[in-house]
Order: structure tokens, then C-alpha cells, then sequence
């Protein structure tokens, strides 16, 4: 089986339907793993995506924050969801294709602005769900899985526009990065993007907040696309559609593409 899959934050999936469409026609993605949608699974647009060829849903939502779904054109089976550090969010969505792959649409919180959890409840919320992560796959070593999603941290230093100016930037933390590293290491899992583009700065989130995103370029890679090590080397042709921020009306996240042939 071959086939081609997408991870984007879209920050609401009512507000950008429009734009959903619009990727999924213009690049014929196989798989559309969405973070964020801001919707319950019920008043999600499915409808507009199933008319596109995408009629194979499995979604986990909440009003006004959070939600993951993912729309497929091959069949998928629902794989269950884990509430990481008991947040009660809607984060984490499982679905498995015919072949017994295993997708994980994970959106890990953001942490808020100050990275103390002593003063910021959310910094902690942060790094307990990466640590509740970390223990699962300690205890499940993941076996022909794939895990994407927006998960909040540039880990490397070329991930991010200014290593030095960042370090002290939720997102780019030493200890969140060591914190996602640990989730990695315990899972044995291939960072896709970055074995496919080894070098070079790389990014696929830039803030609203800049008057022009585009000169600036201020940007941090807080999209991921991972593999478990006994399926890594089938994934290839990672890329990260940077136009996409420039559409109308736009998700400040750029969507993060691989393939598999397996």
C-alpha cells in the first residue's frame, strides 16, 4: 500500500472549510489528519469532505477548543482516543488502515506564555501530558504506527528562526524539548520530516501577530511527522506547504506531508 498523508492545525474547521476543500483538492492527500477544529464531531463539515472522496472519518471533538479528526480515502477503523494528564481535552484520535498501520493525531497543549509550571498551570498541563506520553510508549513500544500532529515544540535549533532568541520562549524550551525527546526515545520513533530534510531551517507555524509573515519569516516547526522505526524507511517526500499561510483567511499552520509505501 502506498499512499500519501497530511497533518495541519487549522484552527477551526468551520471557520476554514473553504480551505480544507481547497487542499484536499488541489493536492489529493490520501489521508488529512487535523488538529484543532474547535468543533463537536457533529457540526464538523464531513458532508463537504466526503463529497470530495474523503468518506472515511474518525474525529474527536469539543465546542469551541481542541478537536482532532482524520479524513481518509482508504477505510479506517477507529483506534480510541487517550486523555494524556487527564485534561478532559479532545487531543488524541486513533485510527488504523487495512494494512494494521496505526495513526496517531495528536494536538499537544501549548503551555501558555511563561515556561514555569509553578506560575503557568498550562506550562505544567504541558509537560505532564508529554511525560504521560513518554510512559505509554515506554510500556507499548509502537509497532507499524505513525504519529503527526501539532505537538507544540520546535526541538532543533534550525527549527526556529533564532536558537539563541527562543531559548527562553515557551515552544523552544530546553526542557520541553527535552521533555519531546524523551516522548521520542521511548517510542523508538523516526522524526519523518527531518530524515527526509536533514538540514536547513525549517518551519511550518508563523504567528499572526506579524504584519508581513512571509518577510519576516519568524517562523518554528511545531508540526511533526513520526514513524515507528520498523516502518521508517517506507516514508519519503516530506514537505511542508508554506503557501498554504498565504491563502485567504488563513490557519497561522502551514500543512506537513509525507508518503509510505508499505
Amino acid at each position: 500500500m502506498s499512499f500519501t498523508l497530511a497533518t495541519w492545525n487549522i484552527n477551526s474547521v468551520r471557520l476554514r472549510e473553504v480551505l480544507v476543500a481547497r487542499l484536499l483538492t488541489d493536492e489529493q492527500p490520501d489521508i488529512l489528519c487535523l488538529q484543532e477544529c474547535k468543533s463537536p464531531v457533529e457540526k464538523i463539515p464531513l458532508e463537504t469532505f466526503r463529497a470530495l472522496g474523503y468518506t472515511h472519518i474518525v474525529a474527536r471533538g469539543q465546542k469551541g477548543y481542541n478537536g482532532v479528526a482524520i479524513l481518509s480515502k482508504l477505510p479506517i477503523t477507529d483506534a480510541g482516543e487517550r486523555d494524556f494528564a487527564s485534561l478532559g481535552h479532545a487531543r488524541h484520535v486513533a485510527a488504523r488502515l487495512e494494512n494494521g498501520v496505526t495513526i496517531h493525531n495528536c494536538y499537544v497543549p501549548a503551555g501558555g506564555d511563561i515556561p514555569d509550571r509553578e506560575v503557568n498551570l498550562k506550562f505544567g498541563q504541558k509537560l505532564d501530558y508529554l511525560t504521560e506520553m513518554r510512559d505509554l510508549f515506554h510500556g507499548e513500544k509502537p509497532e507499524k504506527s505513525i504519529l503527526v500532529g501539532d505537538l507544540n515544540i520546535a526541538p532543533r535549533e534550525d527549527d526556529v528562526w533564532s536558537h539563541k532568541q527562543l531559548l527562553k520562549i515557551v515552544s523552544h524550551t530546553p526542557i520541553e524539548v527535552d521533555h519531546l525527546n524523551a516522548v521520542i526515545e521511548a517510542g523508538d520513533w523516526v522524526d519523518v520530516t527531518r530524515a527526509d530534510i536533514p538540514s536547513g531551517q525549517l518551519y511550518s507555524w508563523w504567528s499572526y501577530r506579524a504584519a508581513d509573515w512571509d518577510a519576516a519569516d519568524k517562523g518554528r516547526r511545531l508540526d511533526h511527522i513520526w514513524a515507528s522505526r520498523d516502518i521508517a524507511n517506507a516514508a519519503h517526500g516530506s514537505r511542508i506547504l508554506r503557501a498554504v499561510r498565504g491563502w485567504d483567511g488563513p490557519s497561522d499552520h502551514a500543512p506537513v506531508f509525507a508518503s509510505f509505501d508499505l
